[in-house]
Parts: structure tokens; C-alpha cells; sequence
């Protein structure tokens, strides 16, 4: 399959291309169909809150069950594989868990930022992974994109500075901290509009999300953080 009809057919079922990659033996190569492993590893997603109606919309944000945007997710991706022959991987579910953080940063220049989210430089922090597509083919990849992490150029870190428990530091991100915050009063500006330290990141700051699509994940990081408190 040619890249740019595989780009068509994402688009089309309301994910975005997040880049791909040819795996090595390093990269935990999926199996497919033919019994084989990977040749080539597609990434898909949603970029800024461009992909979000496609949720949003859908049975799975409404019919009350739990865990609604891996279901979703589950079931168009799935589809998406179906569709261009492809076998599915996904960055949850049950361990062992797939390296996505890995094979992220090989498909696409994104990089660890201070918060612990990868940063793009187009997107920011704001971007997710739903999925991945694994292809026995080795399919043609143009030359990869290099670009060093925004970072690197930033000396303010004003996301460093921005959180009002100082939850994030230089040492690590001190999630109870962050989960006395959000669940309490104070903490309904990052649970409306989502977390302030994100927020104040200056790159691709025209594509934060939605007021719902940040409440939405803010909601599902407190109740899974309520069902499976740090040790």
C-alpha cells in the first residue's frame, strides 16, 4: 500500500497519522497475520482536538460504560486494519505492554518533555496515540524527520513553574500532589480546561484541546488514579 492512500483511509476513519517506521529486533516487533512479525509500523492518533468530534460522536462517549475512548478505539482502529490489511497494537490494555513511547519517537520527532509527555514540535503536548498498524510489508517510508526537541531552546520551562502544587519538578512529577489538587475545589481550572502546567507550554499552543476534551481526560486520569493509587 502506498502511503499517501494509507493517509487517506486514517483520515477517513477519524484518526490522524502519526508517523511510521521500519522496526528492528530492539522495537518488540508485533506479529501479523502470516504468522511473520512487522515490517513496517504505522501510528495513529489524534492531533490537537481535531479528531475529537469523531469520539465524541460516537456510541462508545455515550453509552455510559467504562472506559469509552479504549473502546472506541478498539473498534476503529480494528476496522481502520481490516480496511488496509494491517494487524492491530494498542498503548493499553493488559501488561505486557507495547513500547508506543519508543516506537513514537522513531516514527515521528517527538520527545520526552519536563512533564513526562512527549513534545512535538508542531503539536506540542497536545497530541495522543490510539493505535498502531503492524504490516508485513516493508512499505516506502520517506527519509525521517529529525527535528530536535523544542525543548532544548526553551530556557523559561514555564510548564515547570506553572503547576499550583508544584507537582512537577526536575526530580519527577509528584502525582499525589496532582490528584489532591484536582479533586478538590481548587483544582477546577485544570479539571475545565485543562492541567495548567500543559497549558502553559507556548509550542503549538493553537492546538490544546476543548474545555470537554480536556475535562474528559482529566476525569478518567482521576478515576484511575482513585482505582490504582501510586505505591
Amino acid at each position: 500500500m502506498e502511503l499517501e492512500s494509507l493517509r487517506s483511509c486514517i483520515a477517513e476513519h477519524g484518526l490522524a497519522f502519526r508517523g511510521a517506521f521500519h522496526p528492528g529486533a530492539e522495537d518488540a516487533r508485533p506479529g501479523v497475520r502470516d504468522g511473520g512479525v512487522a515490517h513496517t509500523l504505522v501510528l495513529v492518533g489524534f492531533i490537537g482536538s481535531g479528531n475529537w468530534a469523531a469520539f465524541a460522536n460516537a456510541p462508545e462517549a455515550a453509552d455510559g460504560l467504562p472506559d469509552p475512548l479504549d473502546r472506541w478505539s478498539l473498534r476503529v482502529v480494528g476496522e481502520l486494519a481490516q480496511a488496509v490489511g494491517a494487524t492491530t497494537c494498542f498503548p493499553f490494555g493488559a501488561p505486557p505492554f507495547l513500547p508506543f513511547q519508543r516506537w513514537a519517537q522513531k516514527a515521528e520527532p517527538v520527545h520526552p518533555s519536563p512533564l513526562g509527555i512527549l513534545i512535538h514540535p508542531d503539536w506540542g503536548l497536545w497530541h495522543a496515540y490510539r493505535g498502531a498498524l503492524a504490516f508485513a510489508e516493508r512499505l516506502v517510508l520517506p527519509e525521517p524527520d529529525s527535528r530536535a526537541s523544542p525543548c532544548d531552546s526553551c530556557a523559561e520551562k514555564p510548564c515547570l513553574s506553572a503547576c499550583p502544587v508544584g507537582a512537577f519538578t526536575a526530580a519527577g512529577y509528584d502525582v499525589p500532589a496532582c490528584i489532591d489538587h484536582i479533586a478538590a475545589s481548587a483544582g477546577i481550572d485544570c479539571m475545565g480546561d485543562g492541567c495548567r502546567a500543559r497549558r502553559a507550554c507556548p509550542v503549538g499552543a493553537e492546538h490544546r484541546y476543548e474545555p470537554d476534551q480536556a475535562h474528559f481526560h482529566l476525569r478518567a486520569f482521576l478515576k484511575a488514579q482513585r482505582l490504582n493509587p501510586p505505591a
